[in-house]
């Protein structure tokens, strides 16, 4: 980050670079604190949600907390004077924050982001308003694969009609000759969401790929995969280990998204089964298995919680499941549906103790035991973190 734009504040831990974008974009809540107090905080965090179910082993903290964001969101506005802006949007707001550089995102995406701000008016594009619903530019979204370096840039438009796009692709990649594929997404819908439907391939083969764990995967615009690839190694390693996999077990990788964790698990298991609702993750998790030559490992588009039900009632069993719920952890439906395939251990992937927690009382409930609770710090300057649990029957 660049200085100008930084304030300093001295701490025990000596001089830390305190983002000027802090107070308005509330990304990074633990602005102003050393990485090691953040840490602190998180393991206090753990502690106290999580230290009833059995000790809370010593959080595994980054090497660096800095730039380890692997995709990158820029919302496009205007500001009063009618100067194009790109950032975020303010906590709990629909206002943007103008943003130049971000100290936790991907730095070679920002930059892609700050040359297509400058491109717009030379190309004659409009950022899209809001409460008109004119314009064009809604968003720019870039992934990065941090061990293959390749890029994708989406741009989020209003409508499919892009102006000179092909001088416009080959404008930007006379800049960013690295980036790898340009995709187009249709948001045409009055909605907070960023992406929608339908999406063009403007440049390349509309994916990238990315290595984790020696296994390759392929990243769609829509596909999940998590933002900090350095720590995600370090999480499913140590998911795999919990699970004590001896190449005889029947594993069930349940929310498996692109198929990470079922993939890096399956050289230790017989027989590992991917469910996932996203079909776009499912089609890249199906390309992923054939392209790693992984012959154990089968992807179904369902939801994990009637997939699993449905195997009960036919009598079909598992040993292990690993769960990787969104944020707001899992329903009762879904817990309830683990509890009937009754695996003899269950490996809990969250990305917050406060659900965590919650979901952990309602297994305990109904019978298992919590033998190991690991929390990984995947996202520096925030108040967010994961953790890895081991239950058994």
């Amino acid at each position: 980050m660049k200085t100008t734009e930084s304030q300093r504040k001295k701490t025990n831990g000596g001089d830390i670079t305190i983002c000027p974008h802090a107070k308005k974009c509330g990304g990074c809540q633990y602005q102003g604190l050393s990485y090691e107090e953040q840490l602190k905080k998180k393991q206090k965090q753990e502690e106290k949600l999580l230290g009833r179910f059995g000790k809370v082993k010593q959080i595994k903290g980054m090497e660096n907390p800095y730039h380890y964001r692997n995709k990158v969101h820029a919302v496009f506005d205007r500001d009063r004077k009618g100067n194009i802006i790109s950032g975020t949007y303010e906590a709990k707001s629909h206002r943007v924050v103008p943003i130049e550089s971000c100290m936790i995102e991907d730095e070679k995406s920002q930059e892609i982001i700050r040359t297509i701000r400058g491109m717009l008016k030379s190309f004659k594009i409009k950022t899209y308003d809001e409460d008109t619903g004119y314009g064009l530019l809604r968003h720019v979204l870039v992934r990065r694969g941090f061990e293959t370096n390749e890029i994708m840039v989406v741009l989020v438009v209003g409508s499919p009609v892009f102006p000179s796009k092909n001088n416009f692709v080959k404008a930007l990649r006379k800049e960013h000759p690295e980036i790898s594929t340009i995709v187009l997404n249709i948001n045409d819908k009055k909605t907070s969401m960023v992406l929608g439907e339908r999406e063009i391939v403007i440049y390349g083969k509309g994916f990238i790929r990315d290595r984790l764990c020696g296994c390759s995967f392929r990243i769609s615009p829509k596909s999940f995969y998590q933002v900090n690839p350095v720590q995600t190694e370090v999480l499913y390693e140590e998911a795999v280990r919990l699970a004590g996999l001896t190449g005889k077990e029947r594993v069930i990788d349940a929310y498996c998204g692109i198929g990470t964790i079922g993939m890096i698990a399956s050289k230790h298991a017989k027989e590992i089964i991917g469910i996932e609702l996203n079909k776009d993750a499912v089609r890249d998790a199906k390309i992923n298995a054939r392209e790693n030559k992984i012959s154990n490992i089968s992807f179904y588009e369902n939801d994990a919680g009637v997939f699993m039900e449905s195997m009960a009632a036919q009598g079909e069993t598992a040993d292990v499941v690993f769960m990787d719920p969104p944020r707001a952890g899992s329903d009762e439906k879904f817990l309830s549906s683990v509890v009937t395939l009754a695996p003899k251990k269950i490996v809990y992937i969250s990305c917050n103790p406060e659900t965590l927690a919650r979901d952990l009382k309602y297994l305990v409930k109904k019978g298992y035991k919590v033998r190991e609770i690991q929390p990984v710090d995947m996202f520096g300057f925030t108040e967010h973190c994961e953790t890895v649990c081991l239950l058994q029957k």
